[in-house]
């Protein structure tokens, strides 16, 4: 796999490096700040992109910027972007562009390497891989009139695990259920959000979109 770096602080930038180089990937380009971003990844097309919120200059959100730009000029392009805190309102806003092939992680989950990896491997091949921290945070800021409270705990529950990025088969182990159980479970949440059987290929994605933002509107 070929990856595109941007962080601004060295020690964790050549960590990743590093890191991704032992796991068998190639580091196509790193990028120190915002306006590096950018030409990086439409030079070098990469493969998944990993990417700091918050760059240099300005130290606001100049990382989420330069994935949507790229995103719009490479649709489809894996982005895996990483925060130090939880910010909702990032991972809301970068999730509206779509669920397919984008991951949100604190910082923090980079230190634990196998998590790390997979989460890459899973939004490189086009899946979601979202921090349960941010998954919690989004989950707690639920409007009082959002049709996810309609969901009962466990069909909530599975549908974090599913906005997680997990399969049927991950979620039946975690949860310790059956697989069928697992599939009943996604049908109601399908159901309870008016997500038709015309939907098949992209219900999955549609509940995660639904599931994010609605707790993207209720942070604003």
């Amino acid at each position: 796999m070929r990856v595109v770096i941007a962080e601004d602080n060295a020690l964790l930038r050549e960590g990743l490096v590093l890191l991704l180089t032992s796991a068998g990937h190639e580091v196509a380009a790193v990028a120190a700040t915002g306006p590096e971003v950018l030409p990086a990844l439409l030079g070098e097309r990469p493969d998944a992109a990993v990417l700091d919120v918050r760059l240099p200059p300005g130290f606001r959100d100049e990382g989420l910027r330069a994935a949507l730009a790229a995103r719009r000029q490479l649709p489809g392009l894996p982005v895996l972007v990483l925060s130090q805190y939880v910010e909702e309102a990032y991972a809301a806003e970068l999730l509206s562009d779509g669920a397919r092939g984008l991951g949100y992680l604190l910082k923090d989950r980079v230190g634990r390497v196998e998590e790390f990896l997979e989460a890459l491997e899973r939004v490189a091949a086009g899946g979601t891989a979202l921090d349960p921290e941010v998954v919690t945070e989004l989950i707690a800021r639920h409007g009082r009139e959002d049709p996810l409270e309609t969901l009962t705990p466990r069909e909530t529950e599975v549908l974090r695990l599913m906005a997680q990025g997990h399969g049927n088969t991950e979620i039946s182990a975690r949860l310790v259920i059956s697989e069928r159980a697992v599939s009943k479970h996604i049908g109601n949440v399908f159901s309870k959000l008016g997500l038709p059987p015309s939907d098949s290929g992209h219900r999955r994605v549609l509940a995660v979109l639904a599931y994010l933002n609605a707790g993207g509107r209720a942070a604003t």
